[in-house]
């Protein structure tokens, strides 16, 4: 195969025809070349929909939905019927298996934080179980976890997010406040930014100590080689844990260009809804800064908008939709170096979104075709080797991923795709 086209300088998911991710070239194994018939109208959007059209389309569009031949509507009922079955199948077993681990690792990653606790009062574990779900838990696949750690006292520093290192912000001394104000006084530099690594080294070492404490210690253990605080359980499962504090009400500048102006979705009052939700700062490796020397890296501390992320899927198909294209990541696309995250199938979901604005485009009849255009833009950002942040697209979430195993990547999601494609049944043995 050859060498990927050239990085488009535009955004490759949201720009016009002329980004290189608006035609899929194939990688059928014999050759053959192939192209959807729809590239065009799934992978450019920027024409599709203006602020102005959306109601007039939604009119449009009930208006000619009995114009849809028979032998089409027959077909969509089909792959309907073989969706709701993966979903009744192969999503619940997976989403089962994966509600079962974490209630083993939440007792596990409770305890270690309760000896935490008793140790260093200032890390107090937020891990709580909610009517039924446990809040500051995030499965990022069914063997790995992250354990988002609340801080307290974030008020004395000032939040700057200058876009002096990508997807990350620091925290700041308040002008006027004195060190000893701070709950957190020897963690902040000589320049008074509270170092994000400074914190979780702390926190490291006394996760260490709670490990060798713990009821669990027969089965739990740090792993080595790594900055951030992560635990094996029962030599299956990995956990981060992962200190951060919450910023509520706030809304970071680095995405202040979100949502696009020219975009109908996501409607105003879901962008001020997700606005007020705000953002977290996480400790933990950045991915902008990955291979990188940096004497700010130290205090930075990541961004997350994971709440924010959630808030904007509900509605429609579009959990379900997040739940069988985890479940076919988890099956056929869990490769090694890890190129298809569980988080870069959210991302194309999100821009899928976009591009299809209107609620009536996510009912169920148009599950099958919003996980078509997910999937042929996954091989798109595949083979650019580009894959933008949602909220922050000068990140690239395929940061560090070396060009092989992306290129491998593209060629079994082609493969996988091809099968949805050419066989009707083929989600029975998928």
């Amino acid at each position: 195969m050859g060498a990927p086209p050239p990085l488009s300088p535009h955004h490759p998911i949201r720009d016009s025809p002329s980004s290189p991710l608006s035609r899929v070239p194939s990688l059928l194994d014999d050759g053959r070349s192939y192209e959807h018939p729809r590239n065009q109208t799934i992978l450019n959007r920027e024409t599709e929909t203006s602020p102005v059209s959306c109601e007039c389309e939604n009119s449009r569009v009930r208006a000619v939905t009995m114009l849809v031949p028979a032998d089409m509507m027959m077909a969509q009922s089909k792959l309907l019927y073989q969706l709701n079955r993966y979903i009744g199948e192969r999503v619940a077993a997976r989403q089962a298996n994966i509600a079962k681990t974490i209630r083993e690792v939440a007792k596990v990653v409770q305890d270690v934080l309760k000896e935490v606790e008793a140790q260093e009062p200032r890390f107090i574990s937020s891990l709580a179980e909610v009517n039924g779900h446990f809040e500051g838990l995030i499965v990022n696949s069914p063997m790995e976890f992250e354990v988002v750690l609340y801080l307290n006292q974030m008020g004395v520093f000032n939040f700057v997010d200058d876009g002096s290192v990508p997807g990350c912000a620091v925290l700041k001394l308040s002008d006027g406040r004195k060190r000893s104000m701070s709950l957190w006084v020897e963690f902040i530099t000589a320049s008074g930014y509270l170092s994000a690594r400074k914190i979780r080294s702390r926190f490291q070492t006394l996760v260490a100590q709670a490990c060798d404490k713990c009821a669990y210690r027969e089965m739990v253990k740090m792993v080595a080689d790594t900055t951030e605080v992560k635990l094996r359980i029962r030599e299956r499962y990995v956990v981060q844990i992962t200190p951060a504090f919450k910023c509520s009400g706030v809304w970071p500048r680095s995405a202040a260009h979100w949502p696009p102006t020219h975009l109908c979705w996501p409607p105003p009052q879901l962008v001020a809804e997700v606005k007020t939700e705000g953002f977290d700062l996480l400790s933990k490796e950045s991915l902008a800064l990955a291979g990188k020397q940096s004497s700010m890296e130290g205090d930075a501390w990541v961004i997350s908008f994971h709440e924010a992320e959630t808030r904007l899927l509900y509605g429609g198909c579009r959990r379900r939709c997040l739940s069988i294209l985890k479940t076919l990541r988890d099956r056929h696309l869990d490769l090694p170096g890890n190129p298809v995250s569980g988080y870069v199938m959210k991302t194309l979901l999100l821009y899928e979104c976009e591009k299809h604005p209107r609620e009536l485009e996510w009912d169920e009849s148009g599950l099958g075709d919003r996980l078509d255009g997910i999937l042929l833009q996954l091989i798109s950002c595949l083979q650019c080797r580009r894959c933008p942040h949602y909220f922050l697209p000068s990140l690239d979430l395929f940061k560090g991923k070396s060009p092989g195993s992306l290129e491998n990547a593209a060629k079994q999601a082609w493969r996988l795709k091809r099968e949805l494609l050419t066989n009707p049944r083929s989600l029975e043995k998928l």
